[in-house]
């Protein structure tokens, strides 16, 4: 659901992590465990391993030590901001296929770009790559869902002024959700990079307000561990 999907799509070089949400399941939470014990994952930070706690939007944090998989660091969550549950991402879910056979399931990218929208300034221009691609890979035989999601969430100005010219009717069920295709319409370039940055900006902001309150819990976290001795574990 993170950087090695970029990856896998072309939008990103490399991650030095592998990023999972999971199925909220106690099956599952005990499939999980048995992964991590063969990986050697230990926890790295706050919080615990505690399916409530990832029912509330947390993540938790492993580093890995057996053989093959030395360091390699894995997060794992069962919920994603402004994104649906866990049912409908995998049945919207791109899967690929390897040489031997292996399936990797990912996050689609129209889901994927939700899930980065972030605070993280790194994180936009992979945004834009993604709907980039998306857009080179299906423009030839677009699917009404597809043309919504390009005009939705098209990130440079002349992306969204083919897009508009291309799909007048889309644009104008779109204008009143995103005002900025207005811009784009007329073809004012420049207004519409402006527009284009503040909801970068307005998008970051929505996304510290959501991890305020789970930011707090996690100083409570670290201040608990740091004083009962525990450490992190798994």
């Amino acid at each position: 659901m993170g950087g090695q999907a970029c990856v896998f799509y072309g939008a990103a070089q490399v991650s030095k992590d592998v990023d999972f949400i999971l199925l909220a399941q106690n099956e599952n939470y005990e499939r999980l465990r048995a992964a991590l014990d063969t990986l050697g994952a230990r926890r790295i930070a706050v919080p615990k391993f505690d399916p409530e706690l990832l029912a509330r939007g947390h993540a938790v944090h492993f580093r890995c030590s057996a053989p093959g998989a030395e360091d390699l660091r894995v997060d794992l969550m069962t919920r994603l901001r402004d994104l649906p549950p866990f049912s409908t991402l995998w049945d919207r879910r791109t899967t690929f296929q390897d040489q031997d056979g292996t399936e990797f399931h990912l996050l689609s990218i129209p889901d994927l770009v939700q899930a980065k929208k972030t605070q993280r300034n790194k994180d936009w221009p992979v945004i834009e790559l993604l709907v980039a691609i998306h857009h080179r890979e299906n423009e030839s035989d677009p699917r009404p869902d597809w043309v919504t999601f390009w005009l939705r969430e098209a990130r440079t100005a002349e992306l969204l002024r083919q897009l508009v010219q291309r799909f007048p009717v889309e644009t104008g069920a779109l204008l009143r959700e995103r005002p900025l295709l207005g811009h784009a319409i007329q073809g004012d370039l420049d207004p519409l990079r402006t527009a284009l940055d503040a909801e970068v900006r307005a998008e970051q902001a929505k996304d510290r307000a959501y991890w305020e309150p789970l930011r707090r819990e996690l100083e409570a976290f670290r201040h608990a561990e740091r004083h009962d001795g525990t450490g992190a574990a798994t």
